[in-house]
């Protein structure tokens, strides 16, 4: 079972969202309950050809009380046509059906979800388009599926890499939240062990030209699919345990039923197999038999209505002997995507400079550390929000993988905002000078557990860094009343981040 709270959409994408006064002013997360998907008419509609075919004597063996139930409607069934106009007959036959196809199909929506979730990867997976490079230099698009071993295929920012394979040219920056839950982007290279890039992630930055290494059905999302589809609905030991007991129960009042019988021909009465069919099916178990499956449905769809996704109830079942709980941090924990915190100042600058540079190098970055260094800069410092369309004369300094920074030239000024490595270097090579104090505001940050971004500019005053802009991951709203809770239920919570 686990407790990782991304929704599935926003694990296979990473959505651009602009401009900027679309973006979210504040760390709050969405509200309210995922919708129950397990019992919804859709569902219901897939797998009722399942029930139908469920009744099968050879699969209805498999559970004594309802394998009683289905002999049941038959013998009635049998009996209704010998005697057409007994309605009593026909209405016993039809409600013990009705209970039998019930069972069957709350039996066909549990093993349904596996094939649920399978087609949705395969959706995902069949609609990727691939750009395939030809001999002769140009592109053809194709299905990601018809890729195969040794083809070369051109994946440039915003697009998904639709197969896994090796870097042979180029650099990227690529979002691998989809496999790794891990928000901040990774750079794949060409040459030495950065080269991997897995089908399903998402180029942010820069062009590659990848080659694919995996035989169609054998990608990373292939094997997924098999995971899933291969998992059968496991029973639980107490399922397990409480269907013995319905079996014996079954097997007493069977044998009282068959008593019935002679003790009627002895008093001068008689009963007829409707009626002791009828009374059998009333006496033994068949709600809880039937309702087995739609139980531990039940159970599991609560669990995915609070952002818990259990496989089986198994898992379920489990949960209450947990005694120690292993938590993801990003996405968990934390929102998911690092926010801007605050704008440190080197020696020399103020706030505000650091703020309104800062906010002008990021116009242009889509990203969600982007956007929120333009919300930081108007909310906690009154900036006014200006967008890419009101700087006429600017040149917008794109991110790439090899420079690992972004900026703008506007009003005779160059600024830029990046890696600290990267800010550094290009404030030496336009002859300024790094304030003292600038590298040890980016280490106290990141021995923090923040991600720091140099911001730095060139104008007539120089080239010179101006401060630091302090990412993190935001903690979610009632994590630590959710913690305190786990702990008075003898629960021990434990982080795992990289």
């Amino acid at each position: 079972m686990t407790t990782r709270t991304e929704n599935h959409e926003d694990a296979m994408s990473t959505p651009t969202l602009a401009p900027h006064q679309d973006a979210p002013t504040g760390h709050k997360p969405a509200e309210g309950r995922v919708g129950a998907g397990l019992f919804d008419p859709a569902a219901l509609v897939t797998s009722l050809p399942e029930a139908f075919r469920k009744l099968d004597p050879r699969v209805m063996v498999k559970s004594p009380v309802m394998f009683v139930v289905w002999i049941g409607s038959v013998l009635t069934t049998v009996f209704s046509f010998k005697h057409p106009g007994d309605w009593f007959g026909w209405t016993i036959s039809a409600w013990l059906w009705l209970t039998v196809v019930f069972a069957n199909l709350a039996e066909a929506v549990a093993e349904g979800r596996g094939k649920a979730q399978a087609d949705t990867l395969r959706k995902a997976k069949t609609d990727t388009v691939a750009r395939r490079l030809l001999k002769d230099g140009s592109e053809e698009q194709v299905p990601g599926t018809a890729l195969t071993i040794g083809d070369l295929v051109v994946c440039e920012a915003g697009d998904v890499i639709p197969g896994d394979g090796d870097v042979i040219e180029g650099v990227a920056s690529v979002d691998e939240s989809a496999i790794t839950g891990e928000s901040a982007p990774v750079i794949r290279e060409s040459g030495g062990d950065r080269s991997a890039v897995t089908g399903g992630t998402r180029v942010l930055s820069d062009r590659i030209v990848i080659k694919i290494t995996t035989k169609p059905g054998e990608t990373f999302i292939d094997r997924m699919i098999n995971l899933v589809e291969g998992a059968a609905r496991q029973k639980t030991p107490n399922e397990i345990a409480l269907n013995i007991l319905l079996a014996s129960l079954t097997i007493v009042f069977l044998l009282a039923c068959a008593t019935l019988p002679p003790l009627a021909d002895y008093a001068g009465t008689h009963l007829s197999m409707v009626v002791l069919v009828a009374l059998l099916v009333c006496l033994i178990p068949t709600t809880i038999g039937a309702l087995l499956s739609a139980i531990g449905i039940a159970g599991m769809d609560r669990l995915v209505q609070r952002n818990v996704l259990a496989m089986s109830g198994r898992a379920v079942e489990a949960a209450g002997d947990v005694s120690t709980l292993l938590l993801d941090k990003t996405g968990t924990i934390t929102l998911g995507n690092r926010q801007a915190a605050e704008f440190v100042p080197v020696r020399g600058t103020t706030e505000a400079e650091v703020a309104d540079a800062a906010q002008l190098s990021s116009l242009a970055d889509e990203t969600p550390e982007g956007r929120s260094i333009v919300v930081l800069a108007k909310e906690k410092y009154g900036l006014r929000e200006r967008h890419q369309g009101e700087l006429t004369q600017a040149e917008w300094i794109e991110f790439t993988a090899q420079t690992r920074m972004s900026g703008v030239n506007v009003d005779s000024r160059k600024i830029r905002k990046g890696a600290t490595a990267s800010v550094i270097a290009w404030v030496e090579e336009q002859g300024g000078t790094v304030a003292g104090d600038a590298d040890a505001v980016a280490n106290r940050i990141s021995e923090a557990g923040g991600t720091p971004l140099l911001v730095a500019v060139h104008d007539d005053k120089g080239a010179r860094v101006l401060g630091v802009i302090h990412l993190k991951d935001v903690v979610k709203d009632g994590m630590r009343e959710r913690f305190d809770e786990l702990r008075r239920m003898g629960i021990k919570t434990v982080m795992i981040t990289g």
